[in-house]
């Protein structure tokens, strides 16, 4: 039986975009398709989306059967005859999720996807702040409460699909194959083999064979099979939604199974898939740790060991700082990623610096004491290369009153 899906455009008035005109023409057809129905939408709002993709909240206009009243539906916009390693990751990180209890699920639900057009439509959850809406306010007490909710659902996200590597491979499968089966395993490995020629020419700093050996760790983490669960990749403060139900992960479009390790150390340095993150108060990296670590015991007791836990968080946090610094040098446009829409958001320079006095830091609390005089000996020399003076990277503004 064939379903009609097409007979009139939606109503989006005259002057819409054509990409959002297009991006609703088609969930309607894929709607249809999924539900056997017309399901018409209207009231299109730009939700602003990237060059790669068109982001759109719709209301459902007519449906026959008992759908949400908005939906928020994402395209992109990648010409079909070119492999889109995204649309995969995200389709089947939404489909991974979608088929779990609705406690266990950390994003929102997915009503359709298709191939074809590229494109999820998903749950619409509302107007709920991000996390960086609470870091940029004006409330310490609620940016200190939305960090904490963040690491333990980041630590739930991973223990609820700790084991479930082989269902993620299939979904993907079922869609087309991705180029990588981890987003950082070209760059981040190279990195680790390329940085230390980069810091001798553009720094003059020489990398011992113990620092060498720490960095071979950390990229070996992109290989092990220990403590593998669902990463979002790009988990920075406006990809993670605080709702009352808790936080909500968007943007999947990296979405992997890799080294929960990884996504752990994200909280020490912190944030370093964006480049405008502010510093966060003296105890809170340890408390937000605490609190990821306290949600995968059950699943890997062995972290509760400060012994196996501390040194890998050290490795990671490492494969970090060197993968953004290598980025920063090598390919300058990945300097100019920001998440916050704020327009004092401290220079990528300030940022880079901090990285590795924070990693000097904490490689000299753990003991790692090659690690830390490398660490502190880039950072001296970026802030002789970059400042005047010995900048102290500022707080994000809920913490500055």
């Amino acid at each position: 039986m064939s379903v009609e899906t097409a007979a009139d455009p939606p109503t989006l008035g005259g002057d819409a975009d054509p990409e959002v005109l297009a991006t609703v023409v088609a969930a309607e057809a894929v709607l249809g398709r999924r539900f056997g129905a017309r399901i018409r939408l209207n009231e299109a709002e730009d939700l602003g989306g990237s060059a790669r993709s068109c982001v759109v909240r719709v209301r459902v206009a007519a449906s026959p059967f008992s759908l949400p009243r908005t939906l928020v539906l994402k395209r992109y916009l990648q010409p079909l005859d070119e492999h889109c390693d995204s649309f995969a990751r995200e389709a089947a990180s939404y489909q991974l999720f979608t088929a779990l209890a609705s406690e266990d699920r950390m994003c929102p639900e997915l009503f359709a996807h298709d191939p074809g057009s590229r494109l999820v439509v998903l749950e619409d959850l509302g107007h709920a702040p991000t996390l960086a809406d609470k870091l940029l306010g004006g409330d310490a007490r609620a940016a200190e409460r939305a960090l904490l909710s963040y690491s333990r659902s980041l630590g739930r996200l991973h223990a609820t699909t700790a084991g479930r590597e082989a269902d993620f491979d299939a979904l993907q499968r079922r869609l087309t194959v991705p180029d990588f089966k981890d987003p950082l395993a070209i760059d981040g490995a190279k990195a680790m083999t390329d940085l230390p020629a980069l810091l001798e020419t553009e720094l003059g700093v020489l990398t011992s064979a113990a620092v060498l050996e720490c960095a071979e760790r950390s990229r070996k983490l992109l290989e092990t099979g220990h403590h593998r669960a669902f990463s979002p990749s790009d988990s920075c403060p406006d990809n993670n939604l605080i709702t009352n139900r808790g936080v909500r992960f968007l943007d999947l479009e990296g979405g992997c199974v890799r080294n929960a390790i990884f996504d752990a150390a994200y909280l020490r340095v912190p944030f370093p898939s964006c480049w405008c993150p502010f510093g966060l108060p003296n105890g809170m990296t340890d408390a937000m740790l605490a609190g990821w670590r306290a949600e995968v015991r059950d699943v890997w007791p062995d972290l509760d060991d400060d012994g196996v836990l501390l040194p890998a968080l050290l490795d990671a946090q490492l494969f970090w700082v060197w993968l953004t610094t290598w980025q920063f040098f090598s390919r300058p446009e990945a300097a100019q990623t920001h998440s916050s829409l704020l327009s004092d958001t401290p220079p990528e320079t300030h940022v880079l610096t901090d990285r590795w006095r924070r990693l000097a830091n904490d490689a000299l609390l753990a003991g790692a004491e090659a690690v830390a005089e490398h660490a502190a000996a880039v950072g001296d020399r970026l802030r002789v290369r970059w400042f005047d003076d010995d900048p102290v990277l500022a707080l994000y503004p809920a913490f500055r009153r």
